[in-house]
């Protein structure tokens, strides 16, 4: 189920990178932050697929250690954390954009690029330095290591500031709904709908449901839920921030309407050239017994007035 999870969201997430690379009116900083957060799940997906399938899921592999499966292993903890840290982008270009209003316009993407894509970097070094060296069992794939804190520590770390950053987004965006003398029941509707849009979006599940229940049946629910929301992670972020956005669905109808009017002018001009060809033939196409009959009217017609012409002189002669 993992495997279908993680394909389902690599389809979907690149669905939604096509959209964004292909309409130009979608191209502003913001696009640009959830094209680079698309890629990064996109690529821990995949990671994750192959090791899943060359390593976890084969024995033989693990018992032969090669090296491969352990450079694998230090790809797949840089995408994790390349992942976890462009939620971490998203959530402080979110915080600077809906708090920090003075600097909303221009924002300095490259301050991004390097946290989301270099800073992982360094725990996924540390992590696979201090493996080799302290812990080196066969794959890296042993979880009983404190040495795992190196990479999964960084990523707590970021959901806890994803964490500050979402109540503080919450708390000013109810602070501006009261500001406009709305409704109560609207005011919070809104805010929970925001709440429950940017919940995915940065990852935070992660640090509102840390511990897994000692009840059966809670935990059989804790397990389902976990699942769906760590394996099918990329889905939802592509349906909420794709699928569902406004902007996007507005473009999308904008060019299906556009695509649609060209295929009617298409087909009009198509069935007027065909119209216009099909009267040219006909006109050009007359049956010859046509002309003949034509021409044999016209010898009759000249005949007729010949012989009445004679008549006429005659009469007239036969009067002198």
């Amino acid at each position: 189920m993992a495997i279908v999870g993680h394909a389902l969201s690599i389809v979907s997430l690149l669905i939604s990178l096509a959209i964004f690379f292909y309409f130009r009116s979608l191209c502003c900083q913001r696009i640009t932050l959830h094209k680079n957060l698309f890629c990064s799940y996109v690529l821990n997906s995949a990671f994750t697929i192959i090791n899943l399938i060359t390593v976890v899921n084969n024995p033989k592999v693990v018992q032969r250690n090669p090296i491969g499966c352990k450079v694998l292993h230090f790809f797949h903890m840089y995408m994790l954390g390349c992942n976890y840290f462009w939620m971490l982008c998203e959530g402080i270009y979110l915080h600077t954009l809906i708090v920090v209003a003075v600097f909303a316009e221009e924002q300095h993407l490259h301050w991004y690029y390097l946290l989301g894509w270099g800073f992982p970097l360094v725990p996924a070094s540390i992590h696979a330095v201090a493996r080799k060296k302290y812990f080196d069992d066969n794959c890296w794939m042993s979880v009983d290591t404190h040495l795992l804190y190196v990479v999964h520590g960084p990523i707590m770390a970021a959901l806890l500031v994803n964490l500050f950053f979402l109540l503080n987004i919450v708390r000013v965006l109810v602070t501006k709904l009261r500001d406009t003398h709305r409704a109560e029941s609207n005011m919070y509707m809104k805010a929970v709908r925001a709440t429950l849009i940017l919940v995915p979006l940065l990852g935070i599940q992660f640090v509102i449901f840390p511990w897994r229940p000692e009840n059966r049946l809670a935990g059989e629910i804790y397990d389902y839920i976990m699942h769906i929301l760590m394996n099918y992670q990329g889905l939802l972020v592509a349906t909420i921030f794709c699928f569902f956005n406004g902007e996007v669905q507005g473009t999308l109808k904008r060019q299906w309407m556009q695509y649609k009017a060209q295929w009617g002018q298409r087909r009009r001009e198509h069935c007027s050239m065909r119209s216009t060809s099909y009267t040219a033939t006909s006109i050009t196409e007359v049956p010859t017994f046509m002309y003949h009959h034509d021409c044999n009217s016209e010898h009759s017609n000249g005949k007729q007035t010949e012989d009445s012409e004679l008549v006429a002189l005659k009469t007239g002669e036969t009067y002198a």
